[in-house]
């Protein structure tokens, strides 16, 4: 096969904004040559306009929470009484129903610059509990949809085991709505993730603990030792809410992040979703042993859960990565702009993290979360995974382009972004998409399938 040509008109490559940049794909989808200083575009070059930066990597996503956009909206209540809503939602999806919606909203997430997203999956049964013919017919849809959509998926398969804190083995049984959700036990859990076998380049398999309050403690151990064995990323929510940690004290006298550590699960392969509700230990904790900390902004604030440590958690070792979680919005962007903002109304200080680091935090430090270390660069050998903004939009025009890096994290958004590039294919072309021809059509086909 032919080398694909792309000449970008500026590209941020980790450090500064350089003029001219073509990048060269190679048939196996990645970076061959990357040649800065390159005046005019190479004949029969693909033209970027704009600032192309790496793919963005969304590392925490529930794909279904999509269709509660708007709905969860109205009124007032608690992040318990959302859930309520997401329980109705969870309740009306087949695979074949999942597949349509996840469809349009990773099509939607790659006409915002993502090109690979961390789906944290729980949805793993009927809704009665009962097993699917093929056991893992709802990870098989989302893995599925995210190549119909033409972006990478790190399908984090969480075990939800319990639906409350117990001293015993198995926790307080889960209710009829999480039916669908558990498998029992831990070595079930294992037993079928370990049979859900993919070749597909784009789809890794990786592992979840849902929650302490999902996993019994005793039970934990057993999922982070599948992942470690697998060389499989491992995902956890943690202390996303103060009830949670208070229950966890009453049931095991330490917090959930203490009690994380004492059964194995936290680590440099372990990345912890939302992390709000901390104690210095806690910090200490997870610092020290270099897991990873996905902050959700758009979804903290949504649900009024609060502003995380950000920046104690990257001083005390742990690297930062971001995700758009409940889909409030679907924009990297502002997630990486919500964490430095959040930060400043908290501190009365500005600064706290430059626009490099914010959109590291967005790009390489979100594919090492899911276990792409590879990508989130655009270097020689680097997967061909990358996304342009435009520095002519009205957010963005005007700003000088040696700081295209300050106007993509503090002015633009996902309606800025132009082309996406996946595995060397162009798969939003000057702001449309080149798999599905009308992604707001297909997402409200979708939502409107789940509605009574």
């Amino acid at each position: 096969m032919p080398l694909t040509t792309y000449w970008a008109e500026y590209a941020w490559t980790g450090g500064t904004v350089e003029q001219g940049v073509a990048i060269t794909a190679t048939a196996d989808g990645r970076i061959g040559r990357l040649t800065a200083g390159v005046t005019a575009p190479p004949p029969g070059a693909t033209v970027l306009r704009g600032l192309t930066v790496p793919g963005l990597a969304n590392a925490h996503s529930h794909a279904f929470h999509r269709a509660l956009r708007g709905t969860v909206q109205v009124g007032s209540g608690t992040f318990w009484t959302w859930r309520e809503e997401m329980y109705r939602v969870a309740a009306r999806l087949t695979p074949d129903s999942y597949h349509a919606l996840a469809r349009a909203v990773y099509a939607e997430m790659a006409l915002a610059g993502i090109t690979a997203v961390g789906e944290f999956h729980y949805l793993h049964h009927a809704p009665d509990g009962s097993r699917y013919d093929q056991p893992n017919a709802m990870g098989e849809a989302l893995v599925q949809a995210a190549a119909d959509a033409g972006i990478n998926i790190t399908l984090l398969d969480a075990a939800y085991l319990a639906s409350g804190f117990g001293r015993g083995r198995a926790g307080e049984p889960p209710n009829d709505r999480q039916a669908r959700f558990s498998d029992g036990t831990a070595e079930a859990w294992a037993e079928r993730v370990s049979a859900f076998k993919t070749s597909a380049p784009h789809a890794r398999i990786g592992a979840a603990v849902h929650s302490v309050r999902a996993v019994p403690a005793s039970q934990l151990r057993t999922v982070a030792e599948w992942a470690r064995q697998h060389s499989a990323p491992l995902h956890v929510h943690l202390s996303e809410q103060t009830a949670e940690n208070e229950a966890c004290r009453r049931a095991h006298g330490c917090t959930p992040t203490r009690l994380l550590a004492d059964h194995g699960v936290l680590g440099p392969g372990t990345t912890a979703v939302h992390a709000t509700h901390l104690i210095s230990d806690d910090i200490r904790l997870l610092g020290g042993s270099g897991t990873g900390v996905c902050m959700c902004p758009t979804t903290e604030r949504d649900l009024a859960d609060g502003i995380g440590p950000a920046t104690r958690l990257q001083a005390a070792g742990t690297p930062l990565s971001l995700g758009s979680d409940s889909h409030a919005v679907i924009d990297l962007l502002e997630e990486a702009r919500a964490m430095e903002l959040n930060e400043r109304l908290s501190s009365h200080t500005r600064g706290h993290w430059s626009a490099a680091q914010l959109l590291r935090a967005a790009t390489a430090d979100g594919h090492a979360a899911l276990g792409r270390p590879e990508a989130g660069t655009l270097a020689p050998d680097a997967p061909a995974d990358f996304t342009t903004i435009a520095l002519d939009s009205v957010r963005t025009a005007g700003v000088p382009p040696r700081l295209g890096a300050e106007a993509a994290v503090f002015a633009a958004t996902a309606a800025d972004v132009r082309h996406t590039v996946v595995a060397g294919r162009q798969i939003v072309r000057d702001g449309a998409h080149t798999l599905v021809d009308d992604v707001p059509a297909a997402l409200a086909e979708a939502i409107a399938a789940l509605r009574d």
